[in-house]
């Protein structure tokens, strides 16, 4: 495996009693598996526990749920003193079934590596997020920043760069569905929410998302901003610096022009 290329070595408080530290970007085993970012939880449970072998039919019950649909939450629950594990995948939706089974597949087979008997674990590829724990997370919003990223300065006209960025971002940052694309011109723009939160708490959330974009990337040619129950990317011009500093694609698959596009 490559020696990874970024390292983000902060802690984040995910939820009210679990602390993760995030380890280093794996190397991407099929398209739209590209890492971007992920953590684990400091609790450790021992070998051989009821614990792993809950947690080993949950994320069993992920890969499965995933060849049939986008998202799903699961709930395990053990007899005292043994935790109830909580968990959940989320794929981009835009793309089929079967990428989502391949992503979810990879991130599945990705996280017991990198968080070795962690009883908490997320990890955010390109096109789904999977995240499992043993305090309850399902349905509980939570506006926390995770990641931000931004780009240079686009090299157009930031007057009518930043006017059609706006007008993207105020149209991610309204309306319905878990899932939303929309592009004016030359800029383009998507966002979407954890399956687990009600329509009002999907729009709160990337409403916030939204406005951290708008404060912290300024003219910047493209800017992405993860929180842990929803997200928000925009792009001018269609490409983006990945952490090589190389232009990739923005996004791989399919686009709905010239007007917004919603899917729950």
């Amino acid at each position: 495996m490559p020696k990874p290329k970024t390292h983000l070595s902060s802690f984040l408080l995910l939820t009210t009693a679990t602390i993760f530290s995030f380890f280093p970007a794996p190397s991407s085993p099929s398209p739209g598996a590209s890492f971007v970012y992920g953590g684990c939880s400091e609790i450790k449970f021992e070998n051989e526990s009821p614990f792993e072998f809950n947690l080993d039919s949950l994320l069993s019950s992920l890969l499965n749920s995933a060849t049939f649909s986008l998202y799903n939450n699961f709930t395990i629950s053990s007899p005292e003193p043994q935790p109830t594990l909580y968990g959940l995948y989320q794929c981009r939706g835009d793309i089929s079934t079967a990428d989502c089974a391949a992503c979810v597949k990879d991130a599945v087979s990705q996280l017991p590596h990198y968080c070795f008997h962690s009883c908490g674990g997320t990890l955010q590829l390109d096109a789904c997020h999977v995240r499992y724990g043993n305090e309850s997370f399902l349905g509980v919003p939570d506006t926390t920043l995770v990641l931000k990223k931004c780009g240079t300065g686009s090299g157009l006209s930031d007057t009518d760069m930043l006017s059609r960025r706006d007008e993207v971002l105020s149209g991610l940052g309204s309306g319905n569905g878990g899932f939303r694309v929309r592009n004016i011109g030359y800029v383009s723009g998507m966002a979407q929410c954890v399956g687990d939160l009600s329509g009002e708490e999907c729009t709160d959330c990337l409403a916030n998302a939204v406005e951290r974009l708008r404060g912290g990337c300024g003219a910047g040619s493209w800017g992405d901003v993860y929180l842990s129950k929803c997200y928000v990317r925009y792009s001018a011009g269609g490409v983006y610096l990945s952490d090589s500093g190389s232009p990739e694609r923005f996004w791989e698959r399919r686009w709905v022009l010239g007007a917004v596009a919603f899917v729950v």
